[in-house]
């Protein structure tokens, strides 16, 4: 690829994280590297794409953060989280400016900015100076409209009907 292109997953309904990593393994499959960073979501959390990507795909590596959204916490920690975040950015920038990678993911950047965890000039700053082959896909809810602006795809997910209105819980290995 000569350019890489921006893209992002935004909406309320299922799948932002999902189609990410559906195109990540796209993309290892022809030989690309990729830099999965995934925000709110911490090494001790269960998901079934960890360690498929950790055991058998090495052309995806993977970045987690240590504090989860305060959504899925019983306690709060703001100032924890606005500085696991910002670690968190701050690794994948100097991965994705340093390293030979060919597609990074940022799963869930939108809450961080969304969420006033991570100032979108931030993250513009970054796209406007990222490597020219760089592929960059930007995921989750409430996406920037300034982020927006700068995206050469853009996907709305839109949630017409979810199991959660009738209190089914997340279910293992079809939600996480």
């Amino acid at each position: 690829m000569k350019k890489g292109l921006i893209h992002i997953y935004t909406g309320e309904g299922k799948g932002k994280t999902t189609a990410s990593i559906g195109l990540a393994v796209r993309a290892a499959g022809q030989g690309l590297r990729v830099l999965l960073v995934q925000f709110f979501k911490s090494e001790k959390d269960s998901s079934g794409e960890v360690k498929l990507i950790r055991e058998l795909i090495p052309e995806i590596e993977l970045i987690r953060q240590n504090e989860r959204h305060p959504l899925f916490k019983k306690e709060e920690r703001p100032g924890k989280i606005k500085e696991s975040v910002e670690e968190t950015f701050q690794a994948a920038v100097e991965k994705a400016l340093h390293g030979d990678y060919d597609l990074l993911i940022m799963d869930e950047i939108h809450s961080a900015v969304a969420g006033n965890w991570l100032p979108v000039d931030e993250v513009i700053g970054f796209l406007k100076h990222k490597p020219e082959k760089l592929e960059v896909v930007l995921t989750g809810r409430k996406a920037h409209e300034r982020l927006i602006e700068m995206a050469d795809y853009i996907t709305e997910m839109k949630m017409h009907r979810h199991p959660f209105e009738k209190g089914i819980k997340a279910r293992k290995g079809i939600e996480y």
